[in-house]
């Protein structure tokens, strides 16, 4: 069974104000976007959430996914995903998705959960030679992931293991590209994220 897990534990802290649940071109909630991708590759969805998010939590179980909050989510995003990956021991691979990303396409996604259920170690999108998310892990690497700790999340991890990465090529932008601060959250309004309806010329 492949989880797909969704961090959504974050404090927004460079945007200023909760962004999540900011809207964008459509109205839809900013995190909604990326969580419908993800739970349309994975067999399990799970959001990690801060117990005080309770507005976010009720959105996210609307998308169709589980909801665990994290208690030492301020401890950063390593903390964040060892949590979530401890409460789905019984997973044979983790698909592992940033909520602050809408414009990963639902095939980039699809893809990365695909070389998971052939047996991938770590898998991950390339665009134009660099590396985004998600990120799978295989069932392996479990026991190394639920002990992370720090905000760097897995990327020492997904170094130590990079002789057995594989390198999912697309051509999807999205794949590096997140909403950090009020800027970013203007021009992800202004494009529909893939796999949307673009909106009408005015």
């Amino acid at each position: 069974m492949i989880t797909g897990l969704l961090l959504a534990a974050g404090q927004s802290h460079r945007f200023g104000a909760p962004k999540l649940l900011q809207p964008l071109h459509d109205g839809a909630p900013l995190v909604t976007h990326g969580a419908r991708s993800l739970r349309q590759a994975v067999d399990r969805a799970v959001a990690v959430v801060r117990a005080d998010d309770l507005p976010l939590a009720t959105e996210l179980r609307r998308a169709g996914f589980e909801v665990v909050c994290c208690p030492d989510a301020h401890n950063g995003l390593g903390a964040s995903l060892a949590f979530g990956v401890r409460v789905t021991g019984g997973s044979t691979g983790w698909l592992v998705a940033l909520a602050d990303m809408p414009h990963v396409r639902p095939e980039t996604v699809q893809a990365v959960a695909a070389q998971l259920r052939a047996g991938a170690i770590v898998a991950a999108p390339y665009f134009q030679g660099r590396r985004g998310h998600p990120v799978g892990f295989g069932r392996a690497l479990g026991p190394a992931l639920g002990a992370l700790t720090g905000d760097a999340g897995a990327v020492a991890l997904i170094k130590a293991y990079r002789h057995l990465l594989v390198k999912v090529p697309c051509t999807d932008a999205g794949i590096l590209q997140d909403i950090d601060t009020p800027d970013d959250l203007v021009a992800a309004a202004h494009r529909p994220p893939p796999g949307d309806p673009a909106r009408p010329a005015p």
